[in-house]
């Protein structure tokens, strides 16, 4: 099964995985290890929940043009 992970550096270092199929949230210190955190994660919740997913989560940027960046 393949699904989709959104990956965002974390203040503390590291980086914080979300799976938006199924909403389960890990971290790991790389990439990979967050990937593969959030493998297991998925995994250990659709055991519990199964789900029948058949989307696919489309990731798209938008702007914010008035947006003040405060320090």
């Amino acid at each position: 099964m393949e699904l989709s992970a959104v990956l965002t550096p974390a203040r503390e270092g590291g980086y914080v995985a979300f799976n938006p199929e199924t909403g389960t949230a890990t971290q790991g210190e790389t990439v990979e290890e967050a990937l593969a955190n959030l493998a297991e994660a998925t995994r250990l919740y659709l055991e519990e929940f199964p789900m029948n997913i058949t989307f696919r989560v489309l990731l798209a940027t938008f702007q914010i043009p008035e947006y003040l960046n405060y320090p």
